[in-house]
C-alpha cells in the first residue's frame, strides 16, 4: 500500500506536544515545497499493510513557517487518529502535495472585523490567521486593517492547546482580542476566566465588541453542535450567508475531517 510518489510527500514528525490525554500537537517537515493559505487543510495519512488511511486536518502553522503543524484529537473509533496517536518524533506520515479549502480570511468584502468561534481543535485555522498577521508586523497595513475577535472554547482549560500563545500575542498587538472559555468550570477549580459554551457567549461579546453583519465576517470551526447553534444565533442577528464561514470537524454518527 505505498502511495504514488508524485501525489504524496513522506513527511517526518519533528516535534510532538501532548496537550491532554486525547489531544496532541505535531510539527512535521513536509518533505518538499508546500504552499498554502492560512485556513486551508492538509491531508495526512498512515500506511498499514492493509490500507493507506487518510484524513484532512486544518493547518495550524502559517505559510511563512518551515514546518506544518496540526492540533489533533484522538477519536477512538476513527480510522486515522488511533493509528496516528502512537507516532513520535522521527516517524513518517504521508502528506498529499496540495493543500485545499476555502476557510480563509476574507480580505475582499470590506468587512474588516473577523469573529472567530472555535471549540478545542477548531482553533487550528485561527492560530494560522494570527501567526500570519503577526509575522507581517505589529504595525503592518495588512494586520491593522483586519481585527480578529476569537472566542476559544473547551470543556476544561487543559484542552485550550494554544491559550498561552494567543494570550501573549493579544497582549502585544491591538488587532487581536482573545477570550478563552470553559464549559465545565466545576471540574477546573483553578480556572478564573470566562465560563460557558461558545454559542452561549456569541450575543454577549458581539454586542460588547460592536460587531455587526455590516462590518464583520463570522467564522465557525469545530464541533457541529457549536457551529449550528452559533450560526443560528448569528443568522437571527442579521448575518447572511456571504458573511458566514464554517468548518465542521465531524458530523454526528460519521467521523469526518477531525478523525
Amino acid at each position: 500500500m505505498i502511495p504514488i510518489a508524485d501525489k504524496f510527500y513522506r513527511a517526518r514528525i519533528m516535534k510532538r506536544r501532548d496537550v491532554s490525554g486525547d489531544l496532541w500537537v505535531i510539527r512535521a517537515d513536509p518533505g518538499g515545497e508546500y504552499p498554502f493559505v492560512s485556513g486551508q487543510y492538509a491531508t495526512l495519512g498512515v500506511v498499514t499493510p492493509e490500507k493507506h488511511h487518510e484524513r484532512a486536518y486544518s493547518i495550524v502553522s502559517a505559510p511563512h513557517e518551515k514546518f506544518l503543524e496540526f492540533f489533533i484529537e484522538l477519536v477512538p473509533q476513527g480510522e486515522v487518529t488511533p493509528k496516528l496517536y502512537p507516532f513520535q518524533v522521527g516517524d513518517e506520515i504521508t502528506l498529499r502535495k496540495a493543500a485545499k479549502g476555502r476557510f480563509t480570511l476574507d480580505t475582499t468584502s470590506g468587512r474588516t472585523n473577523h469573529l472567530l468561534l472555535a471549540t478545542v481543535t477548531g482553533v487550528a485555522p485561527f492560530v494560522s490567521f494570527v501567526r500570519s498577521l503577526y509575522h507581517q508586523g505589529k504595525t503592518s497595513k495588512a494586520a491593522g486593517q483586519n481585527k480578529l475577535f476569537l472566542i476559544d472554547g473547551a470543556s476544561r482549560s487543559g484542552e485550550l492547546g494554544y491559550r498561552e500563545e494567543l494570550v501573549r500575542i493579544a497582549a502585544d498587538v491591538p488587532w487581536l482580542t482573545y477570550v478563552p472559555t470553559v464549559s465545565r468550570p466545576w471540574g477546573d477549580k483553578s480556572w478564573e476566566g470566562e465560563t460557558g459554551r461558545v454559542d452561549d457567549l456569541v450575543r454577549k461579546y458581539s454586542d460588547s465588541w460592536r460587531l455587526t453583519p455590516e462590518n464583520t465576517v463570522a467564522y465557525l470551526c469545530g464541533h457541529p453542535t457549536m457551529v449550528e447553534n452559533a450560526k443560528g444565533i448569528l443568522k437571527r442577528r442579521g448575518w447572511q450567508k456571504e458573511a458566514l464561514k464554517e468548518e465542521v470537524y465531524f458530523v454526528p454518527s460519521k467521523v469526518a475531517a477531525a478523525s
